[in-house]
């Protein structure tokens, strides 16, 4: 008898959740990059964010974390995967491409909570003091991972490993820039700013500033990140190559 489909995905959520808690460096790597980012700059005022900088970073950081984590790592990892022949056994099972997407963006959901038990305490100890609705911030957070990972499944379906990293990190330089992570979009010249509002890194760093801040996301920030959390998983979902 064929499992259900959540059977499937529960099944392979924990095959992927234990393979990450296994590569203990790649997870030390996912919560220092961030981690060193947030107290540096919130220490070091270089950036144009007024007195207090952990108020700006604290979100964008957090944002950074999801596109590291759900795009970047996922990507490059699933990649790889592919590349050396591991997906292609799981291509002759009854999972499926969709659960297969289904289950490893729970997976980066697993590793984002411990980013999140980190980055969070530390971002009060810096002086961060959110205000806003929590419940609007995880909702953005739910959209920003679903879409990163569906863009970095994408990368990793369709691409070779080595392209797929290049590539992959080719995105994350532009999307870091262009995101609201580290220069507010203010700062951005009218046509630039313009482009970056209509990416996902900018529609999750701008709505965990005002979800955490005044509570209130704008609704363009809401359809940027719907958009891309649907578009991004149907087309990796879609094109998925398992060799």
């Amino acid at each position: 008898m064929t499992p259900s489909w959540t059977a499937r995905v529960w099944a392979q959520t924990r095959a992927e959740v234990g393979m990450t808690l296994r590569q203990g460096e790649q997870l030390l790597v996912a919560i220092g990059i961030p981690l060193v980012l947030l107290v540096f700059f919130s220490e070091v005022h270089v950036l144009p964010v007024g007195a207090h900088p952990v108020e700006f970073l604290a979100p964008g950081i957090l944002a950074l974390a999801v596109m590291s984590t759900a795009m970047v790592s996922l990507g490059i990892g699933t990649g790889f995967e592919r590349g050396y022949g591991v997906l292609k056994r799981l291509g002759s099972t009854p999972l499926g491409r969709p659960a297969l997407l289904a289950a490893k963006t729970a997976g980066v959901v697993a590793v984002e909570a411990i980013q999140l038990a980190v980055l969070v305490p530390v971002s009060l100890g810096l002086g961060w003091r959110p205000s806003g609705a929590v419940a609007a911030g995880a909702g953005a957070w739910v959209l920003g991972t679903v879409g990163f990972a569906g863009i970095g499944m994408l990368m990793a379906g369709t691409l070779r490993p080595l392209a797929n990293l290049a590539l992959a990190n080719g995105i994350y330089i532009v999307l870091l820039l262009l995101g609201g992570m580290v220069v507010p979009l203010g700062r951005l010249p009218g046509g630039l700013r313009t482009v970056a509002r209509a990416l996902p890194a900018a529609g999750l760093s701008d709505a965990l500033t005002h979800g955490l801040g005044s509570g209130h996301v704008p609704a363009h920030d809401w359809l940027v990140l719907a958009v891309w959390a649907v578009a991004a998983p149907v087309a990796a979902a879609l094109t998925f190559r398992w060799e």
